[in-house]
């Protein structure tokens, strides 16, 4: 086992497949702010979506978290499989120490809805939305041995579900299991928040829905990584700690 030499406190970050994506953006900002960083990221979810892999992703996150100052852990991991946030918790550990924020970004999102959803793309998105998010909630909580207050669970969720049937009704059992450990995990002194970041052009948007997007949001642009790491870093900090149990929009202002 390797001992960990940093004084810096860890944050899992999951979900980090692109460097432009919204975990890079947080586990970026995170580093920034004194952050040690273990992070997730599955390179079949990416060949999968029409963005497809982005080649030597994870080498760059990880040079650009350790020109940051931190130590970065990278771990493939798919989060379909049930054992996979025991096996993700106990590499972060070995290599970082406990872990005092998670902050999960992972998600499942191919759209379809109430007609055309199938059994198999359904069960995948409970599995790895809900049930996954779960199961990293269980495992930080039989682990957590930091100081009461310090504690942070964070979750992206999305409340699209209108021809995206098993992403948006997936991503409301993740609300709603975030939340409960708020009061769950209250003898850890840990919080427990949902962050909505609204539309973020991340390399999935068509010209319609980028215009519809700047339309639809008061201050005229589309929200950016920086904007939801912006919030997220908030959180995790001491200045964060009494918001517990909220779920918080993030989005501009977007109707």
């Amino acid at each position: 086992m390797t001992l960990p030499t940093s004084d810096r406190p860890v944050a899992l970050v999951t979900g980090v497949g692109r460097t432009v994506g919204i975990g890079a953006g947080i586990a970026r900002q995170l580093a920034a702010s004194g952050w040690d960083i273990a992070f997730t990221y599955w390179t079949a979810y990416d060949e999968r979506m029409t963005w497809g892999v982005q080649s030597g992703a994870t080498e760059e996150i990880t040079k650009e978290l350790t020109g940051l100052g931190a130590t970065a852990v990278p771990i493939e991991a798919d989060l379909v499989d049930p054992a996979a946030p025991e096996r993700i918790f106990a590499a972060a550990e070995e290599r970082l120490g406990g872990v005092t924020a998670l902050v999960m970004c992972h998600t499942e999102s191919v759209n379809s809805g109430i007609l055309d959803t199938t059994l198999e793309s359904f069960d995948r998105h409970f599995a790895v939305n809900a049930r996954a998010t779960w199961l990293l909630i269980r495992e930080y909580g039989l682990r957590f041995k930091g100081t009461p207050g310090t504690g942070r669970i964070i979750a992206l969720t999305s409340d699209h579900t209108v021809g995206n049937l098993p992403y948006g009704a997936s991503k409301g059992a993740l609300d709603r299991i975030t939340l409960a450990a708020a009061e769950e995990l209250a003898h850890l002194g840990v919080s427990s928040n949902v962050v909505n970041p609204g539309p973020i052009d991340t390399g999935w948007m068509t010209d319609d829905i980028r215009a519809s997007g700047i339309r639809q949001t008061p201050l005229g642009r589309l929200g950016t990584p920086q904007d939801t790491a912006n919030l997220i870093d908030f959180l995790c900090s001491p200045r964060g700690q009494w918001i517990n149990g909220q779920l918080l929009l993030s989005n501009g202002g977007f109707a």
